[in-house]
């Protein structure tokens, strides 16, 4: 049906006249281009360098050497992330306004690897099973895309809804000042802080036109932080005390060491995050209007096994999707895929030279944590008008998603819930994000799979 209906507006377009170009694929102006990359940085950087700052600490090392690690994460994701958004033929990259970094969801299993290896052999034993991680997740990855059938946005309706609602608790973290054992966690101060730069944001959001709303968040977020300084709440110290340039070496922090047991489970993250990047590429193919199929969430997959096994070479760790970035675009509307090539290059020239890096470091938490609440709050919605597209009128569609609504928010009511499980188990399920796509998975094969009875046409209509 579609096919009579862009036949004539190609006829309209007269002789000669180049076919319009998918929001995807535009080249916008440098005055909107450069704008737009930074709200990305700016809304990804806290995430980017929060697991070599958890890990580094936990491992013991020295300024230096959290220097070298942080780098290291930032050339990785950019690498990653231009591979993604230009892509290599058809071998990787999904070609979408698609981020990359390393992942929070690889910190716990990571820092259970450090308790159990002697000291000063916990990095290799780490990178060794990340690299591992990563040759199966190109193993693997194709899997993924022929198994898109089975996520209709009955199912990624419930997945994106869950992504934006499980990571709700790290801008509110942040709101409080983003150090839960500091004496002033939660003050009023920071409180304060995070509610001005989400009316700053709601207020360009309701008065401004245009360009302005779409740089809304950005200029939140630089509103915010020129409030914070006169209060003290900005810290420079990270600008004064980052070395100009800093290229990682390869296997600075050792030779990898491959132990069964760190391997197993890093595989078993791999999944999850695996899980979580067919979710993000599904989500943006959703709010892009240009579908992920099979073969997009393969090169994806692709790209992300690429930089997990490479990462560990320089000091980087498991790769996959930045939600948050899928709520910069959701939010924003610009959909050009060369935004976020930009600010992968960006992170690349921030990886190179820490003294850049540290200049964007400046926006204090509870800054960043009015600006999550936009951001992760916007995903939600996305799942939300997915799953209105579903067939929510047929009973058994609503059973679905209660289930598995449930099911996602389980690890949120109660962390606890699954401690007597097998650790195995508690990475899968210990995950919303994870388990709720496992919940709406296996619930859709049930009803919509299993026997003749169901309508799979009626109800998935919009797959």
């Amino acid at each position: 049906m579609a096919q009579p209906a862009t036949e004539p507006a190609q006829a309209a377009q007269g002789p000669g006249t180049a076919p319009p170009v998918h929001p995807v694929d535009e080249k916008l102006p440098l005055a909107r281009l450069v704008p737009a990359a930074l709200q990305h940085i700016a809304a990804m950087y806290a995430g980017v360098v929060t697991p070599p700052l958890i890990i580094g600490q936990a491992v013991g090392l020295d300024a230096a050497g959290m220097t070298r690690l942080i780098a290291a994460s930032l050339l990785i994701a950019g690498l990653a992330t231009v591979l993604q958004t230009i892509g290599v033929a058809n071998f990787a990259g999904n070609r979408l306004p698609f981020v990359n970094a390393a992942s929070s969801a690889g910190i716990a299993p990571m820092l259970a690897i450090a308790e159990t290896s002697a000291p000063g052999r916990q990095l290799p034993a780490i990178y060794g099973a990340v690299m591992v991680a990563g040759v199966f997740c190109l193993a693997v990855g194709p899997f993924f895309g022929r198994l898109l059938r089975f996520f209709p946005p009955l199912v990624t309706g419930v997945v994106i809804t869950l992504i934006g609602v499980t990571l709700m608790p790290v801008p509110v973290t942040w709101a409080q000042g983003g150090d839960a054992g500091a004496a002033d966690f939660g003050a009023m101060k920071y409180l304060a802080l995070a509610a001005f730069t989400l009316a700053v944001i709601l207020v360009l959001q309701r008065f401004g036109r245009g360009f302005l709303r779409q740089v809304a968040l950005l200029l939140g977020l630089f509103i915010g932080t020129l409030a914070a300084i006169p209060f003290g709440m900005a810290d420079f110290s990270a600008l004064r005390e980052a070395p100009v340039a800093a290229l990682p070496s390869p296997f600075a922090f050792g030779a990898p060491e491959f132990q069964p047991a760190a391997i197993l489970s890093l595989c078993i993250v791999m999944l999850v995050l695996m899980t979580e990047s067919s979710a993000g590429m599904l989500a943006l193919g959703e709010i892009c209007d240009r579908r992920s199929d099979g073969r997009t969430i393969t090169r994806g997959l692709r790209t992300d096994g690429i930089a997990t096994l490479l990462g560990p070479v320089f000091g980087g760790f498991p790769t996959s999707a930045f939600a948050q970035n899928v709520g910069v675009v959701s939010l924003t509307r610009v959909r050009s895929r060369y935004v976020v090539a930009v600010a992968g290059g960006t992170l690349l020239v921030l990886g190179a030279f820490p003294v850049l890096g540290a200049v964007v470091s400046l926006v204090p938490m509870p800054v960043l944590g009015g600006a999550g609440i936009v951001l992760f709050g916007s995903i939600a919605v996305s799942g939300i008008r997915t799953l209105s597209e579903a067939g929510l009128d047929d009973s058994s569609n609503i059973i679905l998603v209660a289930v598995a609504l449930g099911a996602g928010i389980i690890p949120l009511a109660a962390p606890t819930f699954y401690a007597q499980f097998p650790a195995w188990a508690q990475t899968v399920l210990g995950s919303g994000i994870s388990a709720g796509a496992l919940a709406a998975v296996l619930l859709n094969l049930f009803f919509h799979h299993l026997g003749t009875r169901s309508r799979p046409a009626v109800a998935l209509k919009s797959s």
